[in-house]
């Protein structure tokens, strides 16, 4: 046979040769017609493969170990396994085969300007990486290959590797034949990640499938920790139209993997290291184009690894596969969790999967247990490889002490459809054998809590939604639901609360932090939060409050006690516009304003517009508009509108109406300073009533007095949500907007349009 039948150099195949090369290969062949950069290297063949399994005369045997094999017993499938893998990797290397190889490894060597230069090899199953089948992760890696002879036996156990526990049982559950899986092997100048950085990324959001992000994990040294779950990585999200950068988390970044002897070793990263982002925004932004390139390229998300080199201070990608999980689903199926009991909460974590699960905990310091879990345990452990994926497909949800959104733990569990629980920190020592608990991963904090709790899934299918005259629009606080609401047919977000930011991702008074030199750590949470729920919404208007904590609830806030008055009724007290304003406050307000004026600019999302809550007079809007402009958002480059709250503002809605481009009712508060009822009281509850006619004359008032000065309404109170009959009110008082909380949008939606077609 002819020596190129046996190895391609990379530049030389592309998708179409996955059959010959495997999907890895055959795709990094493809990026190098993208202007991606990509390390030189070659690859084997399937041919390569065949010849090697003929020529040794291991067929037969494989085949006998391999007849009649019951993956569910789990002890006999590893001593079949591990026998399979002996009989590749121990039969000598056909002298043709290793001609080939050698002649390509010469070659690259000339190429790179390096005598003997240090590979990395890794495996490429002729079956890996299509759209509907995930073999990604399933074989060996060998890095820092060193030297012909190293090569060769790297590439035999690449060959071996086709046959670890987790390929066998993948291709029984998956009805591939063993046999007809071949294996080539990726062989590239070794990138010196060691001395930089490196991680994956996905082109999508891999916990809710919102396709506008890329998002990124980064560490430093070798990428093999990140995915494994051992080293917990800083997380990039980038919005893809924009390539604006809408959130930045630092991880752990403990370890890091290096070179040590020939090999690789963990080190321990300094506490300035840890403390840093891996990735400047520069390189960030760098790399999201390229995935941006890539998912365009191939039309259809990507799953892929990346990597820094050191020494050439370059980015390289080193790996790109179809993504599984989400790229496959058809239809558009919102499924909401929800817990209807409460309980003690035991611990809590980065959540996986958007569901709820609960079972009997099993502990397990090692895979080789996995024979102890039984179907619908709650599996525990420090953490997964791809070695524990026979029992996690068994596990109702998982628990680990350590990972992050792209650990091993966390796409594997994405994949079965398993809600999972990374980076918990103390699990294996808080869990216990046998005990009931509930899994909790319906927002992005995971949960678990003690017993099995009762929840509700409702599931609401949002493709043949009607469209209505009338814009819905959702009531929004926590960021965290922004891209899991994003296939909502709704037309934006009438109202994106500041205050569960604060409360939630700060918990800090801003002035605490302005006093001790904090302040960024407020924009930078505050920027990202009204990010993430402008990107899921874009180009749909996103209505951002200003801040309208009363002042006993920014005393409850970290440092609060300091910064606020005590007074005998906030409600009516010192809150909204009035701060803004005041010399005690308006430091705290500049902070609110410049975190939105990145948002806009440096992120790009230019949808997001803002409301300003309890304004009490016309000269107060004025004000407050001044203010923003000195602190970079002139208004004449952003709508704003002003809430409508008070009866001041319906009574002068003509004056409201020359300032702000519109008005959101807030119904709430209107209900109880119209009719002069504390909706907090207990003995008055029965007489707040948002239906009351004093209220909903209001309302009409209002919106008849805005649409004469040619300004839009809107309304964001609580009544649309609670009280069915309210939509038609407020659609026969021709309103032109209605925001409702997202348990109840379908349902609205529904409503109007029967209304408006009545």
């Amino acid at each position: 046979m002819r020596g190129d039948t046996f190895v391609r150099q990379l530049g030389d195949v592309s998708s179409e040769d996955s059959g010959i090369v495997g999907g890895k290969s055959a795709n990094l062949g493809e990026l190098t017609d993208l202007e991606v950069p990509v390390l030189p290297g070659f690859t084997t063949t399937a041919d390569a493969y065949d010849y090697y399994i003929e020529q040794t005369d291991i067929r037969e045997a494989i085949e006998s170990e391999l007849a009649d094999l019951d993956v569910e017993d789990v002890s006999d499938l590893q001593r079949r396994g591990e026998r399979v893998r002996t009989l590749i990797s121990d039969a000598e290397m056909p002298s043709e085969l290793e001609f080939a190889i050698l002649e390509q490894y010469e070659e690259l060597a000339d190429r790179v300007g390096i005598d003997d230069p240090e590979v990395a090899v890794r495996s490429s199953a002729t079956a890996e990486d299509l759209p509907d089948a995930s073999f990604a992760g399933q074989q060996e890696t060998f890095l820092n290959v060193s030297g012909k002879t190293d090569l060769l036996e790297s590439i035999k156990h690449c060959f071996a590797s086709l046959f670890t526990d987790r390929a066998i049982v993948y291709r029984e559950n998956t009805d591939f034949d063993h046999l007809d899986v071949k294996l080539a092997c990726t062989v590239q100048k070794m990138g010196r990640a060691d001395l930089a950085s490196s991680g994956v990324l996905f082109t999508l959001d891999p916990d809710t499938g919102f396709e506008e992000v890329v998002v990124i994990e980064a560490a430093y040294g070798f990428g093999e920790p990140v995915v494994q779950g051992v080293v917990d990585p800083d997380r990039y999200v980038v919005f893809k139209p924009t390539n604006g950068i809408v959130e930045k988390q630092l991880g752990g970044k403990t370890q890091r993997m290096v070179r040590r002897n020939g090999g690789t070793k963990l080190e321990s990263v300094s506490e300035d290291a840890q403390n840093a982002f891996a990735l400047s925004n520069d390189r960030i932004q760098e790399l999201a184009t390229y995935a941006a390139r890539i998912e365009d390229h191939f039309d259809a998300p990507q799953d892929i690894e990346w990597l820094v080199d050191g020494q050439l201070e370059e980015l390289f990608v080193v790996q790109a596969r179809p993504e599984t999980v989400h790229g496959t689903v058809e239809g558009n199926v919102l499924r909401t969790y929800s817990l209807e009991e409460t309980a003690e909460e035991i611990l809590d974590g980065i959540a996986i999967g958007n569901a709820v699960a609960s079972g009997s905990v099993r502990v397990l310091e090692d895979h080789r247990e996995m024979h102890r879990v039984e179907e619908g345990d709650v599996l525990v452990t420090e953490m997964t490889d791809p070695d524990w994926v026979p029992v996690m497909k068994r596990a109702s949800a998982i628990v680990t002490d350590r990972g992050g959104k792209t650990s091993h733990a966390a796409i594997v569990s994405r994949e079965l459809g398993v809600p999972a629980i990374v980076r918990t920190g103390d699990a294996t020592e808080t869990l216990s054998n046998g005990d009931p608990v509930t899994v909790d991963c319906s927002t992005d904090v995971g949960r678990v809590y003690e017993g099995e709790l009762e929840y509700e899934v409702r599931e609401e299918v949002v493709d043949d939604l009607p469209e209505t005259d009338t814009e819905v629009k959702l009531i929004l606080g926590d960021p965290a639901r922004a891209f899991a609401l994003a296939s909502l047919p709704v037309d934006g977000i009438g109202l994106a609360r500041e205050e569960f930011i604060v409360t939630s991702h700060v918990g800090y008074h801003p002035l605490e932090l302005l006093e001790r030199g904090e302040e960024e750590r407020f924009v930078d949470a505050l920027r990202t939060g009204i990010a993430k729920i402008g990107a899921a919404f874009y180009p749909d208007d996103v209505r951002f409050r200003l801040s309208d904590f009363k002042t006993d609830e920014y005393r409850n806030l970290e440092g609060g006690w300091k910064h606020e008055p005590e007074e005998s009724n906030p409600m009516i007290g010192w809150r909204g516009a009035s701060r803004y304003y005041d010399e005690d406050f308006r430091e705290a307000f500049g902070l609110e304003c410049e975190a939105l004026r990145q948002v806009r600019e440096d992120v790009g999302l230019d949808n997001v517009t803002v409301m300003v809550p309890f304004c009490r007079t016309p000269e107060e809007g004025e004000r407050v508009l001044e203010l923003m402009a000195e602190y970079g958002l002139p208004p004449d480059e952003l709508d704003v509108y002003v809430m409508a709250e008070l009866p001041s503002n319906i009574v002068l809605a003509d004056r409201f109406a020359e300032l702000f481009d519109g008005f959101s009712i807030g119904s709430n508060d209107l209900t109880q300073l119209t009719l002069g009822v504390d909706r907090n009281s207990e003995q008055l509850a029965p007489l707040f009533d948002e239906s009351d006619e004093s209220v909903t004359r209001s309302i009409s008032s209002l919106i008849e007095e805005a649409h004469r000065h040619d300004r839009p309404v809107g309304i964001c109170g609580d009544a649309p949500s609670t009280i069915p009959e309210y939509v038609e009110f407020l659609l026969d008082s021709e309103i032109d907007s209605i925001s409702v909380s997202p348990d109840v949008a379908v349902e609205t939606l529904l409503t109007v349009s029967e209304s408006e077609d009545a």
